[in-house]
């Protein structure tokens, strides 16, 4: 395994001793009872200026522990098994919830001085701050007091998040058995899984059918997790007063729900699309009708493809390179410094992520790689975040680094278009073309409509909980299964244990923010009307990109839309991003 492979922390911190990172952690806690000492009990009596000083300390303080939070986290990511990551990540956890509580105050008595003064926002000492203290204002009505609010950080240290942990340590700790290449092995589920885009239909079945069937066995306390989660949620929504199970995510995204009920609609008459695909791909994989264990196949003829890790880093870099030179230095840059960990291993955290590191205006990112080109494409995915990361650092203060789902997954999806552009571009033959378009048109699958079906089974958990019905592993996959099928109709064969398929993203533990999946859509079909807007404008679109990016948290999905003439909404917009999806199909359908 290449030693390129596994990141580089030390930068985060001013020394990886345990002793020394404790310090750290315990100096956080101190500035954060500093920060209380001068500013508790004042804020409700300060004028423009006083705002601007509390916030400027605020973001002073985030940024000097940005690292050694980054540290802790990314550590115990990178090995759940390995005993120093683990003290590090509870030592980190009870330091922040400390330094959470002193600082409560802050956003409970600035929600309760813009309840009263809601002309602040606009005062120009602190036009630098404008939309944070809208988005503020925007949340104050759900605020609880200080001591509630310190109360509830508490209960969530050993309550959702330790809830959300288990998820994350179960799976990254258990094994599964396949066969492979006539052997029987014990396999990870990083490993397992990367056997999903197997080009072997055998294996592929084998690891979608070992890793689900195991999550069945475990499925009372993979379901008593996310009840926990789920019911814990409905509690703080009657404690918030908010109005709907997605109030929270909505804030938390700066969206409003007119704009998603508008894209789900879309979402629901379009599934057509996905359909007519699942029928070109059953078509080229010489099949029937597909298996629920083919939506993410390669081809017959991609089957021999390796990519190998500096075929990636060549491509991927290449690819951002091409549409704006300092991307393609930056994405370098995340190689070159270590900044990726790609190594595949036990304990490490599923899936993929990217961490921005604030306070060194970049970013890390985890993923497990096994030289496969939807490998390629999870890089290309997360080195988007690290780009905009890039920029928004670069731009913004931490008060406007608060990126909302919706807005953070765009630079990420623009990634695996200008990926998909450098391989149509340098195709040989139709094989080739048909390898890159499917392979663009799986994600779009994925991320717009099996992650729709994920947001209609959230919606219908909840029902379900305020119904007082027993959700046990069964019955939630009763409740998945049909979300599914309200999308895939009877394109596709599952075997039966995929329906506990639901216990398996993380998304659905994740503590204090319900509601996960639809950012993905919304940065997909908002990404792909913004690709056509590229390949109209060409490079004159570039600064559009970069603007949008650099805002950071600055201002809203809706405002940056209008920026761009869009409006989010109205069906018609989203219904664009469907036609880049249908023009994509097209030019698939002309290779046949």
């Amino acid at each position: 395994m290449s030693f390129e492979m596994r990141w580089d922390l030390s930068g985060l911190v001013k020394s990886v001793s345990p002793e020394k990172i404790k310090a750290e952690l315990d100096s956080m806690v101190r500035a954060a009872n500093v920060i209380r000492d001068i500013y508790a009990g004042q804020v409700k009596g300060m004028d423009a200026a006083g705002v601007r000083k509390l916030l400027e300390s605020l973001d002073s303080f985030s940024l000097e522990f940005d690292g050694v939070m980054g540290y802790c986290s990314l550590r115990y990511a990178a090995d759940s098994t390995d005993d120093v990551a683990k003290q590090l990540h509870d030592m980190m956890r009870n330091s922040w919830v400390k330094a959470g509580q002193a600082l409560a105050f802050a956003e409970v008595e600035l929600g309760q001085l813009l309840l009263d003064r809601p002309d602040l926002p606009a005062q120009p000492e602190l036009r630098n701050y404008r939309h944070y203290l809208e988005r503020t204002l925007a949340r104050a009505p759900h605020l609880l007091s200080e001591k509630e609010e310190q109360l509830i950080m508490a209960k969530d240290r050993n309550g959702i998040g330790s809830w959300s942990q288990l998820h994350g340590d179960w799976l990254g700790t258990r094994t599964f058995r396949l066969r492979i290449d006539g052997t029987d092995r014990d396999v990870t589920y990083g490993e397992a899984v990367g056997y999903f885009t197997s080009p072997d239909r055998k294996l592929r079945r084998g690891a979608y059918s070992a890793v689900l069937e195991g999550i069945g066995k475990d499925e009372m306390v993979l379901s008593s997790a996310f009840r926990a989660v789920s019911a814990d949620h409905l509690t703080m929504c009657e404690w918030r007063k908010f109005p709907d199970p997605i109030t929270q995510s909505l804030l938390a995204n700066d969206v409003s729900m007119e704009s998603i009920q508008v894209m789900m609609r879309v979402v629901e008459r379009n599934a057509g699309i996905y359909r007519r695909y699942l029928r070109v791909k059953a078509k080229l994989l010489g099949l029937e009708r597909l298996g629920g264990w083919d939506l993410m196949a390669p081809l017959p003829f991609a089957s021999n493809s390796s990519y190998e890790w500096e075929d990636s880093k060549s491509t991927v870099t290449k690819a951002y390179a091409d549409f704006d030179a300092e991307f393609g230095r930056w994405v370098g840059e995340m190689y070159s410094l270590r900044r990726i960990d790609g190594e595949v291993r036990k304990g490490k955290t599923p899936g993929a992520f990217c961490h921005t590191w604030m306070a060194g205006k970049s970013a890390f990112i985890l993923q497990s790689y096994n030289n496969r080109v939807n490998d390629v494409y999870t890089q290309a995915h997360e080195l988007g975040h690290a780009v905009h990361a890039y920029l928004y650092t670069r731009e913004q203060g931490p008060a406007n680094c608060d990126i909302g789902s919706c807005i953070s997954e765009c630079g990420s999806t623009f990634g695996e278009l200008l990926l998909t552009e450098k391989l149509l571009a340098e195709a040989k033959g139709k094989d080739d073309r048909q390898v890159a378009l499917s392979t663009i048109l799986d994600e779009l699958g994925i991320a717009v409509f099996l992650v729709g079906a994920r947001y209609w089974f959230e919606e219908s958990v909840y029902k379900a909980i305020e119904k007082e019905e027993l959700l046990d592993g069964e019955s939630l996959s009763r409740l998945w299964t049909s979300c599914r099928d309200r999308l895939f109709a009877d394109e596709v064969e599952w075997l039966p244990e995929m329906r506990f398929d639901w216990a398996r993203p993380p998304h659905y533990y994740l503590p204090n923010y319900r509601f996960y999946n639809y950012p993905y859509i919304f940065a997909q079909l908002f990404v792909f009307s913004l690709y056509r807007l590229y390949k109209e404008q060409g490079k004159a679109f570039v600064p559009k990109l970069r603007v949008l990016l650099a805002a950071g948290s600055s201002r809203s999905p809706a405002e940056l839309g209008r920026e761009l003439g869009f409006d989010i909404n109205s069906e018609e917009f989203w219904q664009k991003g469907m036609l880049q999806a249908e023009e994509f199909l097209r030019m698939l359908e002309e290779t046949l």
